[in-house]
């Protein structure tokens, strides 16, 4: 794969994961949404299909990492960092269109939401903001190690997954239904493991909207929680790595 085919890619894809992604969030929580109030399961059969959809779409093209913790298992388990900072950019390039797109998509939701005089009251001068959550994540009880812990283990079951299901080593495992079969990982993950921190496992999907909802003129947006921001990029990272080092260990 050439690196403008690795770049295109990833934009393409993660930019899809996170409109399809972001977009449950959005449909769930804004008022005057047909969807509000579906509640958790939606959420996770949401990222669910939305990563299904994003890996189908864009595997030819880069192999859909769609997840830098994916592209750092993937260079420690082959011992490859030459396309790493190629993968990367593109996730964070299409995160941020992918959440640009949920607020045109849902704009006059994020409109009515945010007037709304109960939700004004509500509106924190510091911390997370009342829709930053159709952005990124943010934890139900904070507690840095748990947290960190939480975002760690959901991660190495993730990436883990990943690497076993040959979804990208063709020819082995399960090969295209290995798209299907990690997209089911990432609801069981969010069924399972997501009540803590809303299950990031993916620093571009927590980092890149996140800021998205720093630059987006919303109003009476709130915060975007940057004390909290580097838990979703620290603790996918480290799943990653660990889950390429059990990959190495038990399976290589």
């Amino acid at each position: 794969m050439s690196s403008s085919d690795i770049f295109l890619g990833e934009t393409i894809g993660t930019a899809v994961l996170i409109l399809l992604g972001g977009g449950v969030c959005a449909a769930v929580t804004l008022k005057s949404s047909k969807a509000r109030g579906a509640g958790w399961l939606a959420i996770a059969f949401g990222w669910g299909f939305a990563v299904m959809t994003a890996v189908y779409m864009t595997a030819s093209l880069s192999g859909a990492h769609l997840n830098p913790a994916v592209t750092i298992a993937i260079a420690i388990k082959d011992g490859d960092w030459s396309n790493v900072p190629v993968y990367i950019a593109g996730q964070m390039l299409g995160a941020m269109i992918g959440a640009a797109l949920v607020w045109v998509a849902y704009y006059g939701q994020f409109q009515a939401h945010l007037t709304d005089p109960e939700t004004v009251g509500e509106t924190p001068i510091e911390g997370p903001g009342p829709v930053l959550g159709v952005f990124s994540t943010g934890p139900e009880i904070r507690n840095t190690w748990q947290n960190l812990a939480t975002e760690i283990i959901g991660t190495v079951v993730l990436v883990l997954a990943v690497l076993t299901q040959g979804l990208n080593d063709s020819g082995k495992g399960l090969g295209v239904l290995g798209a299907l079969i990690t997209a089911f990982v990432v609801v069981s993950i969010g069924l399972s493991l997501g009540g803590p921190t809303g299950y990031a496992i993916n620093p571009a999907r927590d980092l890149g909207p996140r800021i998205v909802h720093a630059l987006l003129p919303l109003p009476n947006k709130g915060g975007s929680d940057w004390s909290y921001s580097w838990i979703p990029v620290a603790g996918p990272l480290i799943g990653g790595a660990l889950a390429a080092g059990i990959y190495n260990i038990a399976f290589a």
